[in-house]
């Protein structure tokens, strides 16, 4: 009787366990998923969102076995805790040259993204002074940025006030502090007239 007893304990622990693997593996896939469409960093509190739970240390603790996977797989891909524990799928930087060219559709048209650099380079700007600079055409422009998470309004008085969030950043890979993001993009202006000055030459 005893023995039956023992066995059936058994059964029911092993199946409990390869219940509970089921569903780790489960909640990863998920994880996974919500990384891939998202095509962004990711905080704690969407990753619950997707895992339907309220447990932080949860998502955090699938997060990290997620990163350790991929970081076992040796592939093109990787995945990432950045700053303020968000995470993010990506493409390592070693591969991004070999591909860049198969990148049929960029990010954003040339008229936006002539907006959102000079947000960037001047935040925090009123938007009155990007209208003033840009012209009128800038207002479908911010709505646009806003919309896609690359720059945040605040309201100050009369005025809203313009500053790119951690989502431009971390997707353009740029720094998180402003004085060093700044110092950046200069760098990077500068490489693309540098370009521009090239192939005006080799046109002539």
């Amino acid at each position: 009787m005893q023995k039956a007893q023992k066995q059936t304990l058994n059964l029911d622990i092993n199946l409990q366990e390869k219940q509970s693997a089921e569903k780790t593996q489960r909640d990863l896939a998920l994880l996974e998923a919500a990384l891939y469409v998202a095509g962004r960093p990711l905080d704690l509190n969407e990753l619950c969102s997707v895992l339907k739970t309220r447990s932080k240390n949860k998502a955090r603790n699938l997060a990290k076995v997620l990163i350790q996977e991929y970081a076992s797989r040796n592939t093109a891909l990787e995945i990432l805790e950045l700053k303020d524990e968000r995470y993010v799928l990506q493409l390592k930087a070693e591969f991004t040259s070999h591909v860049k060219k198969l990148v049929t559709r960029p990010l954003l048209s040339t008229g936006p993204l002539k907006t959102l650099s000079y947000i960037a380079y001047r935040q925090p700007i009123s938007q009155k002074r990007v209208v003033e600079v840009r012209g009128h055409h800038v207002y479908s422009h911010i709505k646009l940025l806003k919309e896609m998470g690359l720059v945040a309004a605040e309201r100050s008085g009369r005025s809203n006030i313009l500053r790119t969030t951690e989502y431009f950043a971390d997707y353009f890979g740029l720094s998180h502090d402003v004085a060093t993001m700044k110092k950046e993009l200069k760098k990077v202006f500068e490489r693309e007239m540098e370009n521009e000055e090239k192939t005006v030459e080799s046109k002539e």
